[in-house]
């Protein structure tokens, strides 16, 4: 009797599709046998690239004349540790009875890999062979995957890009790692008082290492530089209300030497003889602009967007907030973890009631309860299509990270950090239901007459009238929110000042006084900011919108940016602070980037990085070949090499 074979990437997941499946059999030694199918199971990576000794023993030492390493045809092998469930899949794939393989890895370009580095290894021929791409752990999802499953050759481009990765890590860290060794390791060693030294290269952890050093060596090197600003203190039917001096086209400093910038002085006593030149001259409301202004909920949560509100809420490190939101994933509460995406599909929105009915029968949290009992009060609409939060042309691989509404028979076992985490992802959820919040915003300028010049003073203030949204995201107290470059009024009261001037109307002087500021070096990264760097290519991008405007090719993907953090600080490259999560560079870390930077300085370059990421995104959108593509790389690499063996 024909069997189908169900391969998952870990046990756990193997139980739920046996359970939705109804897969009622045996548990034996790594598989599930029932009636009509068979589960098993991967435990990750089961296969792996050859170290180059496996082509000819030669090549275990490391030496000028056998690089660089470019084989025409690679070798895998079984890593020893798994040796034995990868013979039990082995044995099931063989068996003649089975007709069917259904391939449930998980459902990006990393669970691609795995199976296929397993059917490859196997030889596996003369069996259909089916894709399960879901979505989450859900019954229902579960079921559709299987009912909708694709032919596994609709993802070949998909597994193309898998192994070009695979294969660009594998040459550059084999043949840069082993040539700045020979070239370097020496000096480096001695330079640091060790007996030896690898200089350790690759694709992806050179260019972080290039971010954290570069940052470090700017902050190093800053040097805080004062200016003095001009503040005036006007009043208005004996009510008073600071503005800040800033040049323009008219003002008597216009473009003079001794301004540090528009809105200060390099010299404190050029700042106090400007002050003087204004002494008992008149002063008016130059312009008044008053406006309502709107503001809707942030986008939804990808990896990286989480990874970095966990590492500011509970200082942890990326790679523990993706085994975090791995389990809640795995135990049905949300949706798959490893994306990019920040929005989600059409079809999910149409469905999306699921989602919050669920939610609000099963989630036993009392802030929760009260957002979702607010929401059916207000009746806030539940129809995403036509928002910024459904956009089918952002999701690639998966859509957002999202509650399912579903696993609450989970949820009471979960370590209360996890708890705390899917807190999170639902209330950035339920905030895109509700409506924008509001503000009042009131801009004065006020002009002080300078013998045939004007000077301008201006100020804003702005605050919330609807909390909307921020009822979820914001604690209640958190009434207002100030604009930046902008000197902002404190309260409601002084909103109401300035809501009662008049273009035109004169106002008394009290007095001019002096604020000091001063220049600032830029903020180090902590283990969430440098995983936002890396999704946009370099670029520590503070504001959330924008980053979601530029987003382009990052460094690396959401499924490794954390594995390569973590790996930099397993090397000791990078030092990240436990109770700060701040990162920063060894002095062997610093060393090697001396190194990098003074050989090959494009791999510091993050847009070098990002460049080939695309060319892998391209190969598995079928626009380039993966021929292209290798050929581009062994290019690289042999130019690379030719130029450096000349240097030394």
């Amino acid at each position: 009797m024909p069997k189908k074979i169900l391969i998952t990437e870990k046990p756990s997941v193997a139980m739920e599709f046996a359970k939705v499946l109804n897969a009622k059999g045996t548990r034996r030694d790594g598989y599930i046998e029932a009636e009509n199918w068979i589960i098993t199971w991967c435990v990750g990576h089961l296969v792996t690239m050859s170290y180059p000794e496996k082509y000819d023993e030669k090549l275990k030492f490391w030496r000028l004349d056998t690089l660089p390493f470019i084989p025409k045809e690679y070798k895998y092998e079984v890593i020893a540790n798994v040796e034995k469930q990868f013979n039990v899949i082995k044995e099931l794939l063989q068996r003649e009875e089975v007709d069917q393989i259904y391939v449930a890895t998980d459902s990006g370009r990393e669970g691609e890999y795995i199976y296929r580095l397993v059917e490859a290894k196997i030889g596996v021929s003369g069996k259909e062979r089916k894709r399960v791409w879901i979505d989450s752990q859900t019954e229902e999802e579960i079921k559709r995957g299987i009912k909708e499953a694709k032919s596994l050759e609709e993802y070949d481009s998909l597994s193309d890009s898998a192994y070009l990765r695979a294969k660009e890590d594998y040459l550059i860290g084999i043949n840069f790692s082993r040539l700045l060794s020979i070239i370097y390791g020496k000096r480096v060693a001695k330079d640091l008082g060790e007996d030896k030294i690898t200089v350790s290269v690759g694709r992806v952890m050179t260019c972080v290492l290039g971010m954290v050093v570069s940052r470090e060596r700017e902050i190093r090197n800053f040097v805080k530089t004062p200016y003095y600003k001009i503040v005036g203190n006007f009043k208005n039917n004996d009510k008073n209300f600071e503005a800040e001096w800033k040049v323009t086209s008219n003002s008597k400093m216009n473009e003079s030497i001794k301004l540090y910038n528009e809105s200060g002085f390099k010299k404190e006593s050029d700042a106090k003889e400007f002050i003087l030149s204004l002494q008992g001259k008149k002063a008016n409301i130059k312009e008044i602009k008053k406006s309502k202004v709107k503001e809707n909920a942030p986008l939804l949560f990808n990896l990286a967007e989480i990874q970095n509100e966990c590492t500011k809420r509970f200082k942890i490190k990326p790679d523990e907030t993706l085994d975090i939101i791995q389990n809640l994933y795995e135990k049905k509460l949300v949706t798959y973890p490893r994306t990019d995406a920040r929005v989600i599909s059409t079809a999910v929105a149409k469905v999306i009631n699921k989602n919050l009915n669920g939610i609000a029968k099963g989630y036993k949290d009392e802030e929760v309860g009260f957002l979702m009992k607010k929401m059916i009060d207000e009746k806030y609409s539940t129809d995403l299509i036509k928002t910024k939060y459904v956009n089918d042309s952002k999701i690639t691989d998966h859509y957002a990270i999202i509650p399912t509404g579903q696993g609450y028979e989970n949820y009471e076992k979960l370590p209360e950090l996890q708890k705390q985490v899917y807190k999170i992802i639902v209330k950035r959820f339920l905030a895109i239901f509700y409506p924008p919040a509001e503000f009042s915003k009131v801009s004065v300028v006020v002009r002080v007459e300078n013998d045939k010049n004007e000077e301008e003073f201006s100020t804003s203030g702005k605050i919330c009238t609807k909390q909307g949204y921020l009822e979820v995201l914001k604690p209640a107290k958190e009434n207002k929110l100030l604009t930046n470059d902008e000197q902002n009024v404190e309260n409601s009261n002084g909103l109401e000042i300035l809501n009662e001037l008049k273009k035109g109307q004169g106002l008394e002087v009290e007095n001019y006084s002096i604020k000091e500021a001063q220049t600032n070096p830029p903020t180090r990264y902590n283990s969430g900011s440098i995983i936002l760097a890396m999704e946009n290519a370099g670029k520590l991008i503070e504001d959330e919108e924008l980053r979601e405007q530029i987003k382009g090719a990052g460094i690396g993907t959401s499924a490794t940016r954390g594995e390569i953090i973590k790996k930099l600080e397993k090397i000791q490259y990078i030092q990240i602070n436990n109770k700060t999560q701040i990162v920063t560079p060894t002095e062997k870390g610093e060393a090697i980037y001396d190194v990098v930077n003074n050989s090959m300085p494009d791999m510091l370059n993050p847009k070098l990085t990002a460049s080939w990421e695309k060319g892998l995104d391209m190969v598995a959108k079928k626009e380039i070949k993966s021929d292209e593509f290798m050929k581009k790389l062994e290019t690289y690499i042999n130019s690379k090499f030719n130029k450096l063996v000349i240097k030394y």
